[in-house]
């Protein structure tokens, strides 16, 4: 049996979500024990206001907003977001390297932990309802979501098989079914919390990557001059392009009125139609790149990516020896035209000067 290795920041956020999960499993108040016992595997309970949310508390533990994101409230949940973490923080880590992946984990941790804390706030203030300063606000939804928007920028045509090969679907659909299924949860089960965090951590996520993270070019490998990429602008990672073909224009449309009085709040940058390019260039090479798979990120992409590197590295030596050849041909000084020679007319009766022979 192969030995499975895990990057060290995957290592040490799944080992957090064990421990934080247990210990509040551990220390919850008795009250919930009762409800713990009927219903182990789906039980929510009552999470402690020192390592989950709880609006009303947890104001002098502001250090809740990020470990919040490692306390489930019940197995179902800890299975669930530790297969995430197992899975996408093992392919993401080691597609981004550690440092990159840590800046995504805390964008995508602390953002929507902050965000459902101010919805709830504002619930009360508007409502006056108590409950909303007693509910918990934990779990790994919003990384959960965030890893499947991040899946749709590397991997969107790659097929995922459930249930031994029965269902087959590829990555690109998963963020879409995702808030589907949390959404209806949300309004008819009752898990509204879930639902807020599906939503904010997939609008992190995707704000993140489409406008702020910097990646190397992926032709900076070839040409070996180290240029780097801020965002995705990319036609394929759009906002719209996350929902059903039927929904692109309506989300499109919205999505862009937003898109516009951002940039008038000059919060967004706009993009270049030169930045749209290099975007659709990167998902074209991450195509056909030949990535490893999400189920075993040990693998390599094989012929497909020596194949694009090779044909990076002739284009660019192709274009700078072009380069050198206009640069050659315009600082060469230009050759003085020659003058003919004055030809000699002859009149018919005049005899030839021209020997005989």
């Amino acid at each position: 049996m192969a030995r499975i290795t895990l990057p060290p920041l995957t290592r040490g956020l799944l080992a957090a979500l064990v421990l934080l999960t247990l210990l509040n499993f551990a220390l919850r108040p008795a009250a919930s024990w009762s409800e713990r016992a009927s219903k182990p595997v789906t039980a929510v309970g009552n999470g402690l206001p020192y390592l989950a949310i709880v609006p009303g508390l947890s104001l002098v533990y502001p250090w809740v907003f990020l470990t919040a994101t490692a306390v489930e409230q019940n197995v179902l949940g800890l299975i669930t977001t530790g297969l995430a973490v197992f899975y996408g923080g093992r392919y993401l880590e080691r597609a981004w390297g550690s440092t990159d992946f840590a800046k995504f984990l805390l964008f995508v941790a602390l953002l929507p932990n902050l965000l459902s804390f101010l919805l709830y706030a504002v619930g009360y203030v508007l409502s006056r309802n108590e409950r909303t300063l007693t509910t918990t606000i934990s779990g790994g939804i919003a990384i959960q979501a965030a890893f499947l928007v991040s899946f749709k920028q590397l991997v969107p045509e790659h097929t995922v098989a459930i249930a031994k090969g029965i269902i087959r679907m590829r990555v690109k659909h998963f963020p879409a079914i995702f808030l589907l299924a949390n959404t209806l949860s949300g309004f008819i089960l009752g898990t509204e919390t879930a639902m807020f965090l599906a939503w904010f951590g997939f609008l992190t996520a995707w704000v993140y990557l489409r406008f702020y993270r910097v990646s190397p070019s992926l032709s900076s490998a070839a040409t070996g001059d180290g240029s780097v990429i801020k965002g995705d602008a990319s036609d394929t990672f759009a906002f719209a392009h996350f929902f059903p073909e039927p929904l692109h224009t309506p989300v499109g449309t919205i999505a862009d009125q937003v898109y516009n009085t951002l940039v008038s709040l000059k919060v967004c940058t706009p993009f270049s139609t030169e930045d749209i390019d290099a975007g659709n260039e990167q998902a074209s090479a991450r195509v056909e790149g030949g990535l490893p798979s999400i189920m075993n990120p040990n693998s390599r992409g094989g012929k497909a990516g020596q194949t694009r590197a090779e044909a990076e590295r002739r284009r660019a030596l192709a274009l700078k020896a072009l380069d050198q050849r206009l640069h050659a041909a315009t600082s060469r000084p230009a050759p003085a035209p020659s003058v003919p020679a004055p030809a000699v007319l002859t009149r018919p009766d005049e005899p030839s000067s021209m020997p005989a022979t």
